[in-house]
């Protein structure tokens, strides 16, 4: 019960967090907005380490952990906070959402987690989907086009991160992976710092706001929950678990961004969805 609080926990802060991006974009360049919400979150994390006093991966735990923070956190922010700048919030966690059909194939070639016998057809049915989506926003410009292609290159990002992060979290806590990811994340993007530093001067209050709460809450708190649920949990089924995301930002981007997904990005989220609750039924999958 407790790990599938952390889901869900996890589930409600990610789901905010397109909102926060889309809204925090307006003002905050896709690397400086990054950098910013992984400093937040290293420093935020960096004090529960400290007291706590964690012990860091080590060997190949460390190698994992070093990919999953330059996926995860580095690649697959910036391609996020690009993609969010040309889409609105609902599209981009619809196509993002075909993250756990990846996280399930990946799992299955490396780390043996084997193939749900339904696994194929949710994959179809999930990148359909995408399809669908491409196709309605692609009738909003070139511009929500290539959002879209970078909603894709997140979601393998952030496959390739889970992946990675699975079999470190065998031999350390929860807290020092995510804390030693996000760091590595924010490292990654050290290069956007006088990018950050610019435009935080100019820069509207709720934007630096949105930012914190990045850090604090969805990145710190959820990427924790996250972790912790999947210590306890295959890395295909608790990516399953994600596909509520998309209908909880939609709802948040109606209620707080006053945005509407197009029309025809909504049956191809619901593509998406049904492909990834299609590939975790049945058989004896992970």
């Amino acid at each position: 019960m407790l790990a599938v609080c952390a889901a869900l926990i996890t589930v409600c802060l990610w789901a905010s967090a397109f909102v926060g991006i889309r809204s925090a974009g307006r003002d905050l360049s896709p690397g400086a907005l990054a950098l910013g919400r992984l400093l937040v979150g290293s420093v935020t994390l960096g004090a529960f380490v400290l007291v706590r006093r964690e012990r860091l991966p080590k060997g190949r735990s460390l190698a994992g952990t070093v990919a999953c923070g330059l996926l995860w956190f580095g690649l697959y922010n910036i391609a996020l906070n690009a993609a969010e700048r040309r889409v609105d919030a609902g599209v981009a966690a619809m196509l993002v959402n075909i993250g756990p059909i990846l996280i399930a194939i990946l799992a299955g070639l490396v780390l043996g987690e084997g193939f749900p016998p339904r696994l194929l057809l949710g994959c179809i049915v999930s990148f359909a989907g995408a399809a669908v989506i491409a196709v309605a926003v692609s009738r909003h410009g070139v511009q929500a086009t290539w959002g879209a292609v970078l909603c894709v290159v997140a979601a393998f990002a952030y496959a390739g991160g889970v992946v990675a992060q699975k079999p470190v979290l065998r031999e350390s806590s929860a807290l020092s992976v995510t804390w030693l990811a996000c760091t590595v994340g924010a490292l990654s993007c050290v290069p956007y710092a006088p990018t950050l530093a610019r435009q935080l001067g100019s820069a509207s209050d709720s934007a630096i706001a949105w930012t914190v709460y990045l850090g604090v809450a969805p990145t710190a708190i959820g990427f924790v929950t996250w972790a912790y649920a999947l210590a306890r949990t295959s890395a295909g089924r608790m990516g399953s678990t994600t596909y509520l995301v998309p209908p909880l930002a939609i709802l948040l981007g109606w209620a707080m961004l006053d945005e509407v997904p197009p029309l025809l990005a909504l049956p191809g989220g619901l593509l998406c969805i049904a492909g990834v609750a299609l590939s975790r039924t049945g058989g004896k999958g992970p």
